[in-house]
């Protein structure tokens, strides 16, 4: 059996729409065996499909040829994630420095974002203590 990549792509969750997935797949995200492929590019079960999500590329066994959209419960049956454990290694070092390499228009950063980067950027890493950094006979 198969099936189109595009549907394949939003039926399986891998992306909320349809035609978010055939962007993806337009846009050189959607890769198998190195080769970007085209929406309507036939999916057979056994082959694996990346999906690059910066800064990740997923990896995903085709179990199951499927058109139509799934529960959430029954993924397991449609794919296996064989995405390689460095990506998720660095999916958790871009939360962790988010803050720092900001995409152009997101705005400023909130409180939240603030406080991370307050606590990530602490004097007592450096090796100060906040008593150290100013001291009245420096001035």
């Amino acid at each position: 059996m198969e099936a189109r990549i595009d549907k394949w792509l939003w039926a399986a969750r891998i992306f909320k729409t349809r035609s978010i997935a055939a962007d993806a797949c337009k846009n050189g995200r959607v890769t198998i065996k190195g080769v970007n492929v085209k929406p309507s590019r036939p999916l057979k079960v056994g082959e694996v499909v990346d999906v690059k999500k910066p800064p990740v590329t997923y990896s995903f066994k085709v179990l199951k040829c499927i058109e139509q959209r799934v529960g959430a419960k029954l993924l397991p049956e449609i794919y296996e994630n064989v995405t390689d454990p460095k990506q998720y290694e660095i999916l958790e070092m871009s939360r962790i420095s988010g803050f720092i390499d900001r995409a152009r228009g997101t705005g400023r950063p909130t409180k939240k974002d603030r406080r991370a980067m307050e606590s990530f950027v602490e004097p007592a890493l450096f090796g100060f203590d906040d008593d150290d950094m100013f001291d009245d006979d420096d001035l």
